[in-house]
């Protein structure tokens, strides 16, 4: 700036307040929308509230309620669809799952879901839910945005998933959500289809001229169907596959269904239920045990791998035993049977989904019609395609980490492809991470304790390197709880050290003490004297966050002597890195480069490299402490390369906070404010308050130097 006279006080801003804001994505996350009939009212109405509540500059916010399978979803996201000119800034979906038979959606869980569509990194999503839905609000505040909360059970669920700003939210639910009313809330209550648009939708599901040639037949028909789109297509899909069935043929076998069926109607859904129980015994034998025992799948969605792990055979049935990845044959043209008669929802990618009415009735038909020993088989084959499936991703990521032999049930077991390299791994353990928690959650009671700890101990690479740390800690705990059932204490151990790294990563510095001075003791109880060293480690982590510096430095300078006595190398140099980091905080640098050198030399070694920019980086605020500016620059400039590379904000903060001191104590005022500036940026989206507040404390300082000079 160039000025003859500055009027006031001059105040220089680094741009922090900005870059510190966490990036954010365009979401596109709507499922695909159907095609709708008969709707044209609904939708005015909807889009009239729209339009007159965004006009006064309020948030819109609708519930559309009704019957399950009204076609509720159907009709919102239709008109939702038509929206996207209007919210260039994306869409969040998430169905609530009033009806899951694993319980509703936690909305804390949502919320971080929600945070990582809008581009915040895992390990960045706060751990408190007041904390994740005031970051959700900021992240929204200023963005044109739509919000679908599919299958709501109550209001509370829903308030705190509301977006900031003026975006728009709608809720479907089959209650009608007479507690947003406070929020201004636009209720729409989603009645069956009229006869003609019934009719109309049976016309389009036949692709034929049967409607219009036997009228008479098929308005009966919709008529028994209770005017519900999810019951006339069912219906209309059997029929289609059999063109030269009559549609009276279909009325006569309705009308008995329907009458058996009367005492089993929940909230009116008895035409739903009917046209399902003959869709049902229409299917062919393999595709109607497939649909059965689809329903002892606790998740939401599936791969086609799952049919082929749930239809197959083990040797009391003939078939292969355990290890086998040889599916049934039929598997795939089961699955399409039930695509095509709209049993199952295509929900992209190779990936299905049932309607939550054709859940519950595929679960009724496997309690009918599977004996209790036979679902229990078959849960244990979709647990252990889960389970191998995640093994060989856990693997692809960390090849040389130790591995605890997996135990399966009779088999065979299926393992599915988690795609090629580690970062299709990871991205497979974080696309089915509802599914995989789903099994965890269900394994206990289902009878497949080692399945769950075995489940979650696979799943550990994705828990530190994309920090998902509810379910980290769910997974964990319920693993704890199958270990001790099962009385395995080396399992038991595994759970606690990997639970208490979770704990330690979201703040419960001192619960994550604690769990690794149980596993401590665990270990030492059954003589396993290195897993009793590696918890050194963990517990002088621990230690070192509670403030606990010295006792931390005892336990660190165990482990580096330990760890490799008993055949772990690399953990005894991530201990003396440790070490190294300690003694810094101590105001010791000779003996923290002494260290860090020692843990450079072994991390190299190892090929750990990530670890060894760590160590470097040690090595460079040593060498600046102790005045040797030109080391340190050298040293921290090469950290700064390979941390940059892997996307690790808060050590490379701490890089540039150093170099930002190197080029302060050169004089070079301009490079320090710039190398300042991209730390404290870095380090508050890594959430790293006591960094970010030290390097806005130099800001000040620098500031208030040269405006002294």
């Amino acid at each position: 700036m160039q000025a003859a006279v500055v009027y006031g006080g001059v105040q220089v801003h680094t741009g922090d307040a900005v870059a510190a804001r966490p990036r954010t994505a365009v979401p596109w996350q709507l499922p695909p929308a159907v095609p709708l009939t008969a709707r044209t009212a609904e939708v005015e109405r909807l889009e009239h509230h729209r339009v007159s509540v965004s006009r006064r500059g309020h948030p819109v916010l609708a519930a559309v309620s009704g019957l399950g399978g009204v076609g509720k979803t159907a009709l919102t996201l239709s008109w939702l669809h038509g929206l996207r000119p209007d919210f260039p800034d994306g869409q969040l979906y998430t169905d609530l799952g009033a009806q899951s038979p694993s319980g509703p959606a936690d909305p804390a869980e949502v919320l971080s879901g929600f945070l990582r569509g809008l581009g915040v990194p895992p390990r960045q999503v706060p751990h408190e839910p007041d904390e994740r839905a005031a970051l959700y609000r900021s992240l929204t505040a200023e963005r044109a945005l739509v919000v679908l909360l599919d299958d709501a059970a109550t209001a509370a669920q829903v308030r705190p998933l509301l977006p900031g700003g003026r975006n728009l939210t709608v809720v479907t639910s089959r209650r009608r959500m007479s507690g947003l009313a406070l929020e201004g809330c636009h209720q729409l209550q989603l009645e069956p289809l009229a006869p003609e648009a019934a009719l109309e939708l049976l016309a389009a599901t036949l692709a034929d001229d049967r409607v219009a040639t036997q009228t008479d037949d098929a308005r009966a028909l919709v008529r028994l169907c209770a005017g519900l789109p999810l019951a006339v297509r069912v219906a209309g899909a059997r029929l289609a596959a059999r063109p030269g069935r009559r549609i009276g043929t279909m009325v006569r076998a309705l009308a008995a269904e329907r009458g058996r069926l009367d005492g089993l109607a929940i909230e009116g859904d008895h035409g739903v239920r009917a046209a399902l129980d003959l869709s049902y015994r229409g299917l062919p034998e393999t595709s109607a045990r497939l649909y059965r025992l689809l329903g002892v799948h606790p998740g939401r969605e599936f791969q086609s791998a799952v049919a082929t792990a749930v239809l197959a055979r083990g040797p009391a049935d003939g078939g292969p035993g355990p290890g086998s990845a040889a599916g049934p044959p039929g598997a795939e043209r089961a699955l399409e049977n039930l695509y095509d008669a709209n049993l199952l929802i295509d929900a992209g990618e190779d990936r299905y989904r049932f309607h939550d009415l054709v859940r519950l009735h595929a679960a009724e038909k496997a309690a009918q019609d599977e004996s209790e020993a036979e679902r229990a088989a078959a849960f244990r084959r979709l647990a252990d395609h889960y389970l191998a499936t995640a093994t060989r991703a856990e693997k692809a990521v960390e090849p040389y980490h130790p591995l605890r032999e997996r135990s399966y049930g009779l088999g065979p077991v299926v393992e599915g492809d988690p795609g090629p390299g580690p970062r299709a791994a990871l991205d497979w353990l974080e696309r089915e991470l509802p599914q995989l928690m789903a099994v965890i959650r269900r394994a206990r009671a289902a009878g497949a304790a080692e399945a769950c700890w075995q489940l979650a101990d696979a799943m550990g690479p994705l828990f530190v390197r994309r920090k998902h740390y509810d379910e980290w800690l769910a997974a964990y705990g319920e693993g704890l709880v199958a270990a001790r059932e099962v009385g395995d204490t080396q399992a038991a151990c595994r759970m606690l050290t990997s639970g208490g790294q979770g704990a330690l990563g979201s703040g419960g510095h001192g619960r994550a003490l604690e769990m690794f001075e149980e596993a401590a003791g665990l270990f030492a109880s059954i003589g396993d004297m290195l897993g009793h060293a590696r918890t050194l480690n963990y517990r002088g982590l621990a230690l070192q966050r509670l403030g606990q510096l010295d006792e931390a430095a005892v336990l660190f300078a165990r482990a580096a002597v330990e760890l490799p006595r008993h055949g772990d190398e690399r953990a005894g140099g991530l201990a003396r890195l440790n070490a190294a980091d300690v003694d810094l905080d101590l105001g010791r640098p000779e003996r923290a480069a002494e260290a860090a050198a020692a843990a450079r030399e072994t991390l190299l070694a190892v090929d750990d490299p990530y670890n060894a920019a760590r160590a470097a980086t040690l090595l460079g605020r040593s060498a600046l402490l102790r005045g040797g500016l030109d080391e340190a620059e050298r040293l921290l400039s090469g950290a700064l390369d390979d941390l940059g590379a892997v996307g690790a904000d808060s050590e490379t903060a701490r890089v540039l906070g150093a170099l930002g001191e190197v080029a302060e104590r050169r004089g070079e005022h301009a490079l320090a404010r710039e190398r300042y500036g991209r730390a404290l940026a870095l380090a508050t989206a890594a959430r790293q308050p006591g960094q970010a507040d030290e390097l806005r404390e130099r800001l000040r300082l620098l500031a208030d130097a040269d405006a002294e000079a």
